[in-house]
């Protein structure tokens, strides 16, 4: 979800009269960590249904992603919209944490994925999600909010995969409208390494 967002941003940041040499100067703190985690994340998903001590660990491999993340969101706070980013990536983890390392997710909004996905998730666990139940914590916190057509892709979103989209969108329009030629926005960047 957080893509779509991203994506949408970029759009209306060109519609805007923004344009990317502000992305081109990103500098965060720590930047390193988000692709490594994001390739850790996906070698997790390929092999927890092969390797079985891999998929015994899953949920507290995920909450150690997101711890993290978390981390590398605060060392950026000073960036435009992380702040928000943070907030969303939180709610996300608290919801995760309290439920087992895992995504509770409403099988009523998952009827918009299909049957197939709707089954694989009333089976059991599928990737870091599952389907919530009479004993799940804070539900309302889980994947609830069903998005399809005229939407471009199906899929089930959280708050806060909402509130990531909202920081993701103020950042990245800050980089393309507000960064484009303030010379003093990458200046901050670097500031406090």
């Amino acid at each position: 979800m957080v893509y779509d967002g991203i994506i949408l941003s970029l759009l209306i940041g060109l519609l805007r009269g923004g344009n990317f040499k502000g992305i081109a100067h990103i500098n965060l703190r720590g930047g390193w960590l988000f692709p490594i985690l994001l390739g850790i994340e996906i070698c997790i998903f390929m092999l927890q249904n092969k390797i079985d001590i891999i998929g015994q660990a899953s949920n507290v491999l995920f909450l150690l992603i997101y711890v993290v993340g978390l981390i590398f969101l605060w060392m950026n706070r000073h960036q435009p919209g992380f702040l928000v980013i943070f907030a969303g990536v939180f709610l996300n983890f608290i919801v995760m944490a309290v439920n087992g390392g895992r995504m509770p997710v409403s099988i009523e909004a998952a009827q918009t994925l299909g049957r197939e996905y709707v089954e694989i998730l009333k089976a059991g666990i599928y990737g870091k999600h599952e389907a919530i139940h009479a004993s799940t914590v804070l539900p309302f916190l889980g994947d609830i909010i069903p998005l399809s057509p005229p939407y471009p892709r199906r899929q089930v979103i959280s708050i806060g995969d909402v509130v990531m989209n909202v920081g993701a969108f103020l950042f990245v329009q800050h980089l393309m409208v507000n960064g484009q030629n303030n010379p003093s926005s990458h200046q901050t960047a670097h500031e406090g390494r």
